[in-house]
């Protein structure tokens, strides 16, 4: 199924690779676009392109979509936070384990086997620049995990917890080791 065709003749998608897999549990969190950064295409986000779209959203009640592979017939989760920072679309939500592709997703983010995010949208408003575009607003309808990335330099970050966690260990595997020595 060709997916341009099903969600409109607009409607665009942009990869991102996540740097490191932030699951605790079932939320994740990270950037699903960076500000400044030219992806395989040539395009650059400007930033503030996606504040009008956010505004309408939060307005209306509206979500944006988590997706499987950018495929409408496989939502996998729901997006609880999307904001723009300096650096670029923060976003953080759960997995709805509930659902085979979500559970499915689960694992294979947990095992790093899937280390992508990537956006779905329509550009508002843009300019020619170089061999791509400035986006300078866009709309955007969802946000997928893929797995192949269009811009590297954004991830899912890891939660502060697991940060803690993997140093605790650390310690403590260097604790055991002068112990055995």
């Amino acid at each position: 199924m060709n997916y341009q065709n099903f969600m409109g003749p607009s409607y665009e998608t942009k990869f991102c690779a996540l740097e490191e897999t932030a699951v605790d549990g079932a939320v994740i969190s990270g950037y699903a676009s960076l500000f400044g950064a030219s992806d395989q295409a040539g395009d650059v986000v400007q930033k503030g392109a996606y504040a009008n779209c956010l505004k309408r959203l939060a307005a209306k009640g509206g979500k944006v979509k988590m997706l499987w592979q950018h495929n409408p017939n496989q939502p996998i989760g729901v997006w609880d936070e999307i904001v723009e920072d300096s650096n670029g679309l923060r976003v953080t939500g759960r997995l709805l384990t509930e659902v085979q592709a979500g559970r499915e997703a689960q694992v294979l983010l947990e095992a790093g086997a899937i280390d992508g995010l990537s956006i779905g949208y329509r550009t508002k408003r843009s300019e020619k620049a170089g061999s791509g575009r400035l986006l300078h607003e866009i709309e955007l309808w969802e946000v997928s995990l893929v797995t192949f990335p269009m811009l590297s330099e954004a991830r899912v970050q890891p939660s502060d917890d697991e940060e803690a966690l993997a140093q605790n260990l650390a310690e403590t595997f260097r604790a055991a080791r002068d112990l055995l020595a």
